[in-house]
């Protein structure tokens, strides 16, 4: 199996970003104990859009590691995203947006290359878990971690990839209890590539 692991952090003075490199590192350990070909995108790094693009057709499962800024994805990797997937929309990662002329009011977001290939999100928060999930609780309003990134899943989708089960480490900043998250990543990585 062919692993792409993309760790989206960005580095802010307040977050350097040591718990999503441990969630790569800990990921790509565990990929290549089962014997899997792994390679690792960062956002620290200056991107090859063909290089890129290469990977993301080369995998057969995409790990995008992510601490949630502001409820979403970093802005580099934001940006990773409008470059390089905005390339891959000419038949590569995607046939354009899978309308036809004679139909276009039809079958918007059908055009995905990535079939067959599957894809998990792991995210750090700050939030709680108990602020997901829970229509009494103010900001999220019973909204699930999926539902916050919904636009995420809607990406990957338009490329035809299929969603795993996401991860989240919660309260990483106040309430850490980071050794409980990383044999919980494991479990759930067990769980998936038995």
């Amino acid at each position: 199996m062919n692993v792409l692991i993309i760790n989206a952090h960005q580095y802010y003075p307040f977050s350097e970003g040591k718990l999503n490199v441990s969630f790569t590192e800990k990921a790509k350990s565990f990929f290549l104990q089962k014997g899997y070909d792994i390679k690792i995108t960062t956002m620290q790094e200056e991107h090859d859009v063909n290089e890129e693009l290469n990977k993301h057709i080369w995998a057969d499962f995409i790990l995008i590691q992510a601490p949630v800024n502001w409820m979403g994805m970093p802005w580099s990797f934001k940006k990773y995203i409008d470059i390089i997937y905005s390339s891959g929309t000419n038949g590569i990662l995607c046939q354009n947006d899978g309308r036809s002329e004679s139909n276009p009011e039809k079958n918007y977001g059908t055009g995905g290359q990535l079939n067959g290939t599957k894809y998990m999100l792991s995210v750090t928060f700050n939030a709680p878990k108990e602020a997901f999930n829970n229509p009494e609780e103010y900001l999220f309003q019973g909204k699930s971690v999926d539902d916050l990134f919904f636009p995420m899943h809607m990406n990957m989708r338009f490329f035809a990839a299929e969603a795993l089960p996401t991860f989240a480490a919660y309260d990483v900043m106040k309430n850490p209890t980071i050794e409980d998250d990383f044999k919980r990543f494991d479990t759930h990585l067990q769980h998936l590539f038995t």
